[in-house]
């Protein structure tokens, strides 16, 4: 080989080399399913066993009502070391009656996510602003003032 060769052939896999750590990745989360068993729970006719049987275990139960299932899924992209984003997003809410039958589904998708930007390094807070020293001092002489502890008034200690 030649020279040329050599350095076009080294330039060729160093280039490689560094636009490999820029490809996207590509992640998934929660649930797991078939399109068609998603929209096959319908009130009225299925119930736990069934749904069960059909979607498996929920992603999630409701925290205060044991008879709300959530089946979860996220997928996500992301380009070299950026923050994730959602490209997909499915949640599928079946609601129990006491009785045990589904009585009602609710599907929703990317348009629950929401973007939280933190405001810099201070978290707002409501009420009075105070400077340092008043936050410091600002309890001398407020705390045990008027009459001491288990003193009676115009009785002699």
């Amino acid at each position: 080989m030649r020279a040329s060769q050599i350095v076009s052939l080294s330039a060729i896999v160093t280039a490689l080399v560094l636009t490999s750590g820029c490809t996207r990745l590509r992640g998934q989360q929660g649930y797991v399913g078939d399109a068609a068993l998603l929209t096959s729970v319908q009130p009225g006719v299925d119930n736990k066993a069934s749904v069960q049987a059909s979607l498996g275990r929920p992603t999630f139960v409701g925290q205060f009502d044991q008879n709300d299932w959530y089946y979860y899924s996220r997928q996500t992209r992301q380009l070299a070391f950026s923050q994730p984003t959602a490209s997909e997003q499915y949640v599928l809410k079946v609601r129990f009656d006491p009785a045990g039958n589904v009585a009602s589904v609710t599907q929703t998708g990317k348009e629950l996510i929401s973007k939280i930007s933190p405001e810099g390094d201070k978290t707002p807070t409501l009420g009075r602003n105070k400077s340092f020293f008043e936050e410091v001092f600002g309890n001398i002489g407020s705390v045990g003032a008027g009459s001491g502890q288990g003193a009676t008034p115009n009785s002699p200690n």
